[in-house]
């Protein structure tokens, strides 16, 4: 169990101060549907057997030239606060 929020329901204190999060890469996650709610900032969700993975700020997305679906959320001033990337192959 890995759960680290900057989203709906964390306490902002400090509006300047970006609140860190959690970093997994090349994780190997099996699921069975995806689901993507809200009217950007958007949350994407991925539902597996014993869980879901979800990814809450998103508001940018592209499809790269190696076919890796690549999610990401900004802040006001630009800055990276979310980012949930997907791919059959192994990031490098």
């Amino acid at each position: 169990h890995l759960e680290t929020t900057n989203g709906a329901y964390a306490s902002h204190f400090n509006e300047k101060m970006m609140t860190v999060g959690a970093f997994i890469r090349n994780a190997i996650i099996r699921f069975e549907r995806g689901k993507i709610t809200g009217t950007n900032p958007y949350r994407v969700g991925l539902k597996m057997d014993h869980g879901w993975v979800y990814a809450e700020g998103i508001t940018h997305w592209e499809v790269d030239d190696k076919e890796r679906l690549l999610l990401a959320g900004h802040d006001n001033q630009g800055r990276l606060a979310v980012a949930l990337e997907l791919s059959l192959t192994p990031f490098k």
